[in-house]
């Protein structure tokens, strides 16, 4: 997924930063068109995402790059939504993007898996997903530690 964003970053500048803030993020699709343009806050480079299905609202810092060029995105848009599309219109233009057949909500999942890989801190993962409840955010612990015993044992 990584390589079509940079592959297409350029031609398809809001698209593509859709998807990046996605990865970036753990953001939900809905709460990604959700975002204004008072939600960016340039001094930290973050975003501030309000959660949806009873999450908790959350501000996530998110790499240079990627900041600056939606911060400019969003200073070019008329309104205050940064991506003033559809929840279908998201979805459409995910399934001309994905490299395999998963859902938009996988970004989520990969950016969870990536995080708690880093850091190894399920309470951080729980914070960054905005989840109320820590058993949610287990089942990334429980999937990382499966996959490193089984590579152990079977590589």
């Amino acid at each position: 997924m990584r390589k079509i964003l940079t592959d297409f970053e350029l031609k398809d500048p809001r698209n593509c930063l859709m998807f990046w803030v996605g990865l970036k993020t753990g953001a939900r699709a809905q709460e990604i068109l959700n975002i204004q343009r008072s939600d960016l806050n340039p001094y930290d480079e973050s975003i501030f995402i309000r959660g949806l299905k009873n999450s908790n609202d959350r501000e996530i810092p998110i790499h240079s790059a990627i900041f600056e060029r939606l911060h400019r995105f969003a200073e070019q848009q008329g309104g205050h939504q940064v991506f003033p599309i559809t929840y279908p219109r998201l979805y459409q233009i995910w399934e001309m993007y994905r490299p395999v057949p998963k859902k938009f909500h996988s970004l989520r999942h990969t950016f969870a898996i990536e995080l708690y890989r880093k850091t190894k801190d399920l309470r951080l993962v729980q914070v960054a997903l905005g989840h109320r409840n820590i058993a949610n955010t287990m089942v990334y612990a429980d999937y990382v530690y499966s996959q490193q015993e089984l590579r152990k044992l079977i590589l």
